[in-house]
């Protein structure tokens, strides 16, 4: 009788599971049709504003032009076209994207993905609107969209891009959760995706600042909007559950596995990747921005991604740098061309992973060791931004350990450079440095290249795999990791012929012409094609 009775629980347990998660998924439905209900009115103001303000902005530029031309004729514009691209765009799209970038006025490297990927829509995508769901109530459109070109000389088409207010940005601050901060923000995050939802709903959404949380939630509320994911680096990766180990450790948490709380830590990590990893595997389509980070993901969100049949893989999208603006301001040779100095400039937050002890440790070995021709008043440039007490604090640190050192009169910091003070330094520097473990791109080593700087880098990361690697037959720098690998690199790279030097500069900038703007757009047109495609599948 016992038996019988066990052997009916099991089927028992069994529908009770399965009527479960046909509950919760049905709650999610519920949840997701009243959202859109909720915002159907905001949605139609939004798309209604949006059109009459680019019909204004026609109305501008035709009387704008007329003005200037009396013999100008109006063309009846085409469907599809716009007063940006002038033309039809074929298989147009017309409908919401919403990109996820609370921080979107914040100016730094991802703030250019982001609207360099809003420009690339407008071009392909006229009629489309861009949402872009942000926190930064400080700052109106006109202020957002002018800091935008200043500081990226990007211009974007203000009627299609639309600024939602979210009022829940500080849930996903690190300040708000001194404690498991990575679960808490991710969680924070939850919160924060629900009130992007409640201003409205798109119809493709897309993450730009690493809240796959916010895109889980997204598919349990709306299984029919395609999801995008742009990652600039993994919160969490196999290489830092392996730093925790004292013995291979590297980073700001190595050796910290130790011990009682060592091993808490570990286990909350790996709890911690499985919930990462699961967020991640019902996006459509998943974008990273160098082959290391693509890696990681692939290695946590893989698996799962597989399971749940998803057919996109994992693509890298490099992000787009000033190119263009570098080469020109920058002459390699000819009479316009600055003769360089023997300097090595190091461009990098003051930040405990940028690692400048090593660098500094490294330049005073060089130096300290029998010279070489080419290293007699060698330079060491650290420029960056101190944003806070803390950062004060760091340079104050690395200064008193140049004078410990003794280099402190070959060393100088520059702290919150202005763009023509960086160019500067990278117009007349020898050697461009990077020092961080495991950098997941590496947008300052590219401008170093396109600058015609021979870089020494750290042999980790992006810039190892993506940026600084043999390019038409020859080397582009160097790679190091220890204080005697740098010493050397550094050595060699001050030492080098003038030939030697100048074809690797040639190669550098040739190099970099890989990470321009142009080449990221066409990228970015590809991968939102295919959500726009999806999208229009799943509305039939």
């Amino acid at each position: 009788m016992g038996l019988l009775n066990s052997a009916g629980v099991v089927p028992l347990l069994i529908v009770a599971l399965y009527f479960s998660t046909w509950l919760f998924r049905l709650a999610g439905r519920a949840a997701g049709w009243y959202l859109i209900r909720r915002t159907k009115a905001r949605r139609r103001t939004t798309l209604a504003k949006a059109k009459s303000e680019e019909e204004d902005h026609h109305e501008k530029e035709r009387v704008s032009v007329k003005s200037e031309d009396p013999d100008w004729v109006e063309v009846e514009s085409q469907p599809g076209g716009s007063a940006t691209n002038g033309g039809q765009a074929p298989e147009d799209w017309d409908g919401i994207v919403g990109f996820l970038h609370p921080f979107c006025n914040a100016g730094g490297g991802g703030e250019r993905v982001l609207w360099a990927a809003i420009k690339a829509t407008q071009k392909r995508w006229p009629n489309a609107v861009c949402v872009v769901y942000t926190g930064d109530h400080d700052a109106t459109k006109s202020t957002i969209l002018n800091r935008v070109e200043n500081r990226f000389n990007i211009r974007l088409h203000p009627p299609t891009v639309v600024f939602l207010y979210l009022q829940t940005r500080s849930w996903v601050l690190s300040s708000t959760w001194p404690h498991f901060t990575l679960l808490g923000q991710s969680l924070g995050s939850l919160i924060m995706g629900y009130d992007a939802f409640s201003l409205v709903v798109p119809d493709i959404f897309i993450d730009t600042m690493g809240y796959s949380f916010t895109l889980a939630l997204s598919k349990f509320f709306f299984p029919n909007i395609p999801t995008g994911a742009y990652v600039h680096y993994p919160t969490i990766s196999t290489d830092m559950l392996s730093s925790l180990n004292a013995e291979i450790g590297k980073g700001v948490n190595a050796g910290t596995g130790k011990g009682i709380r060592g091993f808490g830590k570990r286990k909350y990590w790996q709890a911690y990747a499985h919930l990462y990893s699961r967020s991640g595997s019902d996006v459509d389509i998943v974008m990273t921005n160098s082959s290391w980070t693509q890696a990681h993901i692939k290695s946590l969100w893989g698996p799962y991604r597989t399971k749940r049949r998803k057919v996109h893989a994992v693509e890298v999208l490099f992000p787009p740098v000033a190119v263009e603006e570098l080469e020109e301001a920058i002459e390699l040779e000819g009479p316009k061309a600055v003769s360089r100095q023997k300097s090595l400039l190091y461009v990098a937050q003051f930040r405990p992973e940028k690692n400048h002890d090593l660098i500094l440790r490294s330049f005073s070995k060089m130096l300290h060791s029998p010279t070489k021709p080419g290293m007699n008043g060698a330079k060491l440039v650290l420029i960056g931004s101190v944003r806070d007490s803390d950062d004060a604090k760091r340079v104050y640190q690395l200064r008193l350990l140049a004078h410990e050192l003794k280099i402190e009169d070959d060393t100088q910091f520059v702290c919150d450079a202005s763009w023509p003070e960086v160019l500067d330094w990278l117009r007349k520097s020898w050697v461009g440095v990077n020092g961080m473990w495991n950098e997941h791109f590496g947008i300052g080593v590219v401008e170093y290249q396109a600058a015609g700087l021979i870089c020494v880098v750290n042999d980790s990361g992006g810039p190892k795999a993506d940026i600084v690697v043999d390019f038409d037959g020859g080397a582009t720098g160097y790679h190091a990791s220890t204080e005697s690998e740098y010493a050397h690199c550094f050595a060699e790279a001050l030492s080098m012929s003038e030939e030697a030097t100048s074809a690797m500069r040639k190669r550098a900038r040739a190099s970099s012409k890989r990470f321009t703007e142009e080449v990221f757009a066409a990228k970015w047109v590809e991968q939102l094609g295919k959500l726009t495609e999806i999208q229009r599948l799943a509305s039939r």
